[in-house]
């Protein structure tokens, strides 16, 4: 991250770019009316031409503005600030950073009281703070020519909460880097980031105090995990499964978990991909990408938790050695799988994986994550991830979390119906169940993997890759779930 972070006190800066905020109607603080004092009314009089609102995300700018030393002043919309939710703070904060990303040198936000009654002066500064870093991301590794040059080096929040907006921001901070963790695995290529590098990365975790395991394709095998390890056997990248634990509690704690998928390249395997769009696939590890981030952003603030993070990462090619259609899997379970399209193979991946994880941890509940099937798209589009549970209170945690954070989920059906749909005359269940309701029987299939533990599958098909740009994410990842699932935490499980 280039972009250094700070807080001052609500004071006009001299130099650099201004940004000030309007509420409804294109009102302008205090502060603001001073700053237009400056100018000899020069923003007023912009606001009456422009017939500016004020509305959320509504902005204009005054180059070299008369009578001042500044580069520039902008104004920004802020809407209700007695309305803002923490997404829309961070939305705020994100949007500023975009007025003047072509800008060199140091930006100040000013911001003045809100009278917000949910969210405080210093959670707002702290948020919008967050929404800058999170805006400022670029992936631009491989790229030798035509790199991203200049633009503001230094982000100022300027507010009277100045002392507790930084000590917020501290652990926002650490959320937003485990938010990028996830970016930055997502946007690897896949001949770069194979089963083996991917677990090479999140041994890095091990620096913040999260004890990282790899367990090996023998080791898997010994255990009994034909389900995971059949999906990656076409591939010459050895399978892994990867073990994380972060120990904030007593060692008494039960922990929480959760479980990612990791196929870090998903050709479909010998029922192959159409070629359009197929580079896509290099994203289809999302699930897994996330939960690292998370384990980093837990551990990165010391969250008084203990969490389990696995991670089953694999690749699936379409090799001589290939899993075929119509074979018979036995998974770490004892329950035997049809495989009847190898392109449903983030379940097989997970089956295992969640089996592992409920076997060895008995966590207090598990929640997987898995870009696991475009069905979820065509549901729910790009806003929404999908949420299965066997758990109302779980499932309603994470739908309020979700609102608040701005990464949202929909809860969609399971039921006994949509279960059958999987069973098959050849093995204890086959893992594809028909046209109809794709999302929920891969739902019900994983549910057989859980052994009654509380449980949650997001389906972050949508969500994860190729979501649409926003004010607080500008590549292909968006991180997604990082957010989320550590605020879940917060709220209710440290």
């Amino acid at each position: 991250m280039s972009l250094s972070i700070s807080f001052t006190k609500d004071t006009l800066p001299t130099k650099g770019s201004l940004i000030l905020t309007a509420t409804d109607g294109g009102k302008l603080s205090p502060l603001g009316k001073q700053v237009d004092k400056q100018t000899g009314g020069a923003i007023s009089r912009a606001i009456k031409i422009k017939k500016f609102s004020g509305k959320a995300g509504a902005m204009f700018a005054l180059l070299a503005p008369a009578k001042t030393t500044l580069d520039r002043i902008v104004v920004l919309g802020l809407g209700d600030g007695k309305k803002l939710t923490a997404a829309d703070a961070e939305k705020m904060g994100g949007t500023a950073l975009g007025t003047v990303e072509k800008a060199d040198g140091v930006v100040t936000l000013l911001l003045e009281p809100a009278g917000n009654k949910a969210l405080s002066d210093a959670d707002i500064a702290a948020r919008a703070a967050t929404g800058a870093l999170l805006r400022d991301y670029k992936f631009e590794t491989y790229k030798t020519k035509g790199k991203t040059k200049g633009g503001p080096s230094k982000f100022v929040v300027a507010t009277k909460a100045m002392a507790a907006a930084r000590k917020n921001f501290a652990e926002l901070k650490a959320i937003a880097e485990g938010t990028i963790v996830a970016r930055d695995l997502v946007n690897e290529p896949a001949n770069i980031l194979t089963p083996p590098e991917f677990a090479k990365r999140a041994k890095r975790l091990s620096k913040l105090g999260v004890k990282v395991e790899v367990l090996s394709e023998a080791k898997m095998k010994k255990l009994g995990m034909g389900s995971l390890l059949g999906v990656g056997q076409g591939s010459r990248q050895p399978s892994q499964l990867v073990v994380m634990q972060w120990q904030g509690a007593a060692k008494s704690k039960q922990p929480v978990a959760f479980v990612g998928k990791g196929v870090c390249f998903d050709t479909g395997g010998i029922s192959i991909k159409p070629a359009g769009g197929m580079e896509e696939m290099k994203g289809d590890m999302g699930g897994a990408a996330a939960v690292t981030g998370l384990m980093h952003a837990l551990a990165s603030r010391k969250a008084k938790v203990n969490a389990v993070g696995v991670l089953g990462l694999v690749e699936n090619m379409p090799d001589g050695d290939a899993q075929r259609p119509g074979d018979i899997v036995t998974s770490m379970s004892g329950q035997t799988i049809e495989v009847l399209n190898t392109d449903a193979e983030g379940r097989l991946v997970l089956a295992d994986a969640l089996w592992y994880t409920q076997k060895r941890f008995k966590p207090k509940f598990m929640i997987d994550l898995a870009t696991l099937t475009g069905a979820i798209m065509v549901a729910l589009g790009q806003d929404y991830a999908g949420l299965f549970s066997n758990d109302d209170r779980l499932a309603e945690q994470l739908t309020a979390i979700g609102n608040q954070e701005g990464e949202k989920v929909w809860r969609m059906p399971m039921n006994d119906n949509f279960d059958k749909m999987i069973n098959t005359p050849n093995a204890d269940m086959k893992n594809i169940g028909g046209r109809y309701a794709g999302s929920s029987t891969a739902a019900q299939f994983l549910l057989r993997f859980t052994n009654k533990v509380p449980w949650v599958h997001l389906d972050i098909a949508g969500t994860a890759m190729g979501s649409p740009k926003s004010s607080i994410s500008r590549t292909w990842a968006s991180g997604y779930g990082v957010r989320l699932l550590d605020r879940l935490v917060k709220a209710h499980y440290e």
